[in-house]
């Protein structure tokens, strides 16, 4: 050993001068107000109103319990807020441990304290680190208590964790129950920050969702509320539960199946005794961004944890099951990411001694909770397959679309715009431009090599790149994913524009300023267009969004007498150009049967020259999206019967419009 590292230096002398006099003993809610971080997250919006939603949680916690049905929260100027139960009220007899002290002081005083440890007086509750109460009176400038109890009123005020007045008798109070707490943050902790009339009345609307045993009377002083969707004055009461609370959200948005609800006990394994109970509704939407909320024993965890775990598991098994017994061999392809998308789903569950990652209890990790979710969850989605095949197989089939997508999309491969110093392989026969500003560029989509070679020659090689493609490509909307992994058209389509697709998808890499597609002006070269059209509308619909998709318009027609020559863009384009020659020289009508066979000086001339073309911009021009996604998936989705409708219904206008 080296003694060296044993020899005196001045770091060592200065060791005299740290002692024991040094260590620094926190008492009673002190080291909450010294770093309330540690309790409530921090001093920012949030953990302000994490202050009211604890205060709320006790509350709910003895409505949950069956001894309260009426929750009052009141919101008033100077920051008060005040929440008041018709609960058993907190015991305010002296603690046995604590003498003299009463049990109420020890609650609002002392760190982990509480009557919801044992089991006993709650069976399932929200606040179970006996910190709640406690760290909002120290983190309070002024805390009052109300306990009526017995037919007495008792009163206590606290400032800053600490009692300023004893607990004293108020009188006989006749038709009064319960806990009332009134108190004001305190400034010196959260400065100028105020409590936000619409996050506490959001607060207490989810509560009552989520019990449906219990009313909420919500009010608060009309000359803070900001917003047309807080009520002065509220009583929030909902006996369908989350169910309610889903189809207010959801409203007219079509669902692939009807909204789907239900509840559930699970017993204790050891003795068959109730160990708690769940909740759920759930709406699979056609078109909309997934949306789940999970909450325990009426707290929210948006971090989710092992009870959002069992729903998914239950929900992907029984899928799997029921795609098995169908003999749907796909189905098992599907994961829960698949099961997810889209999903629009609310998650309640009731268990004694959750257990929470941090004090603001924003993850459930208690392991059971996944096995007891699955299993009470697993058997009521069978039953609900089951009763209705036609549901099912529609719910089935939407999964499966999406896990489709999501396989597609992992194949396909960004590819990043070359270099000065590094040629990229150029995807098909792909013609690029040399330009290296993207936002000049244009990359025209083109039908076949005849069209191809004309395009080639009457671009602009410094901002126009030309791909030809093999006439009609995939049809995106209706194709299995084998065959989307599998088409070459598509791939080198995805390489050139070099974005990625999906998950991939990256604006910035995006290697052409415009897409234009540019096909025969007849009916095949439509079909064509309407093909790309609904590739970029499913695949990159970003692009579209940006305005980043043109359609170029070839005429059909070149009508010329003597040296004069001009286009035609119709039928009836050309009918109101022959009135436009002089004469009785006669005019030469000439149709093109497709771009390979225009001249590239006419090309140019008429379709790819940016001074004198006409270029139409790709946009959704629906006011509902919805509408438009019906549209696609009814004229080019794998339903014919759709579009024999479509048909059906339009055939009139096919007549009328001459082509």
């Amino acid at each position: 050993m080296n003694d060296d590292l044993f020899k005196a230096d001045k770091a060592g002398r200065d060791q005299a001068a740290y002692s024991a006099k040094d260590i620094e003993v926190l008492e009673g809610l002190e080291p909450v107000r010294r770093r309330p971080g540690m309790y409530i997250g921090g001093t920012d919006e949030t953990a302000l109103h994490h202050l009211a939603s604890e205060i709320i949680d006790n509350a709910m916690d003895e409505a949950v319990a069956g001894h309260a049905s009426l929750i009052e929260v009141s919101l008033w100027s100077g920051n008060f807020l005040t929440v008041r139960d018709n609960g058993r009220g907190i015991p305010v007899d002296p603690h046995p441990k604590f003498k003299p002290m009463s049990a109420l002081e020890v609650i609002l005083t002392t760190l982990h304290s509480g009557g919801k440890f044992g089991g006993k007086a709650y069976e399932t509750s929200g606040g179970l680190h006996g910190v709640g109460s406690s760290v909002v009176n120290a983190l309070s400038s002024v805390l009052e208590v109300e306990v009526a109890r017995d037919r007495v009123l008792w009163k206590q005020s606290y400032a800053r964790g600490k009692a300023i007045t004893k607990l004293s008798n108020a009188g006989p109070v006749q038709n009064r129950r319960g806990t009332q707490i009134r108190f004001q943050p305190d400034a010196e902790i959260f400065g100028e920050l105020q409590f936000l009339p619409a996050r506490l009345y959001r607060l207490c609307r989810s509560k009552a969702y989520l019990y449906r045993g219990v009313k909420i009377r919500w009010s608060c002083d009309p000359t803070l509320i900001r917003t047309v969707d807080v009520p002065a004055e509220a009583e929030l009461h909902f006996p369908g539960g989350l169910r309610d609370s889903l189809e207010a959200e959801l409203g007219a948005r079509p669902l692939v199946v009807p909204l789907w609800s239900g509840e559930a006990s699970f017993p204790n394994a050891a003795n068959g005794d109730r160990a708690g109970r769940l909740e759920w509704a759930i709406g699979w939407q056609e078109d909309g961004d997934s949306a789940f909320a999970s909450y325990c024993n009426t707290v929210p965890t948006p971090q989710g944890g092992t009870h959002e775990a069992g729903f998914r598991a239950a929900l992907l098994k029984g899928l799997r099951a029921w795609g098995e017994a169908r003999g749907n061999k796909r189905a098992a392809a599907i994961t829960a990411e698949d099961v997810m998308t889209g999903i629009a789903a609310k998650l309640s569950i009731f268990i004694r001694d959750p257990q929470f990652q941090g004090q603001t209890k924003e993850k459930l990790t208690n392991a059971e909770a996944t096995r007891l979710v699955e299993g009470a969850m697993r058997d009521r989605f069978d039953h609900f397959m089951g009763s209705s095949p036609a549901q099912a197989d529609a719910l089935m089939g939407f999964v499966i679309e999406r896990a489709e997508e999501r396989l597609r999309r992992r194949e396909l491969k960004d590819t990043p715009r070359k270099s000065a110093t590094r040629r990229l392989r150029l995807p098909g026969k792909l013609a690029d431009c040399t330009l290296e500003d993207a936002a000049r560029t244009e990359l025209f989509l083109v039908e076949g090599d005849s069209a191809g070679g004309s395009a080639k020659q009457a671009r602009d090689r410094a901002t126009q790149a030309v791909l030809p493609l093999r006439g009609k490509i995939l049809n995106v909307a209706s194709a299995s994913t084998e065959k989307l992994r599998q088409n070459q058209e598509l791939k080198d389509l995805i390489e050139a524009l070099g974005c990625g697709v999906g998950d991939r998808f990256d604006r910035s890499k995006l290697r052409y300023g415009r897409v234009i597609i540019m096909t025969d002006a007849d009916v095949d070269g439509a079909h064509i267009a309407s093909l790309l059209m609904t590739f970029f509308y499913r695949e990159l619909p970003e692009l579209i969004r940006e305005g980043h998709v043109y359609l170029a318009q070839p005429p059909l027609y070149r009508l010329t007498q003597g040296a004069k020559s001009v286009y035609a863009m119709n039928d009836d384009d050309r009918v109101a150009r022959m009135k436009t020659f002089k004469g009785t020289a006669k005019v030469e009508v000439s149709r093109f049967k497709g771009l390979g066979e225009m001249p590239p000086a006419a090309l140019k001339e008429t379709t790819m020259d940016p001074k004198r073309r006409v270029l139409l911009k790709v946009v959704n021009a629906a006011a509902d999206r919805g509408a438009t996604a019906e549209r696609v998936e009814s004229l080019m989705g794998r339903k014919p019967e759709l579009r024999f409708q479509f048909i059906q219904e339009h055939a009139r206008l096919a007549g009328e419009l001459d082509v």
